[in-house]
C-alpha cells in the first residue's frame, strides 16, 4: 500500500508528500500478447465487416437507371431568369 507521507532529507533541508492512492480491487492485468490478439482480431473483424457490405450493397455494373435517377432541365433559359 503506497498510501502514507513520505520524507526526503536533503542537507538541512526536509520536504514532506503526502500520497493518496487508491488501488483498483477489480482490476486485470493485461499483457502484450493479449493486446496483440485483441487489436489483431479487431481488424480482421473490420476487415470481415468491410468486405460484407460491399458483397452486400450489390453493385449491378448492367443496370440502366431510372427515369428519377435523372434531373430533368427545363430547355427554356427564359424561366430561369
Amino acid at each position: 500500500d503506497p498510501r502514507g507521507t513520505y520524507t526526503c532529507s536533503s542537507g538541512s533541508s526536509t520536504d514532506t508528500l503526502q500520497v493518496h492512492y487508491r488501488m483498483c480491487q477489480n482490476c486485470i492485468e493485461v499483457d502484450a500478447p493479449t493486446i496483440s490478439g485483441i487489436v489483431i482480431a479487431d481488424v480482421v473483424a473490420t476487415i470481415f465487416l468491410a468486405i460484407a457490405v460491399y458483397y452486400v450493397t450489390g453493385h449491378d455494373k448492367g443496370r440502366m437507371s431510372r427515369a428519377s435517377d435523372r434531373q430533368n432541365l427545363i430547355a427554356n433559359e427564359q424561366l430561369y431568369q
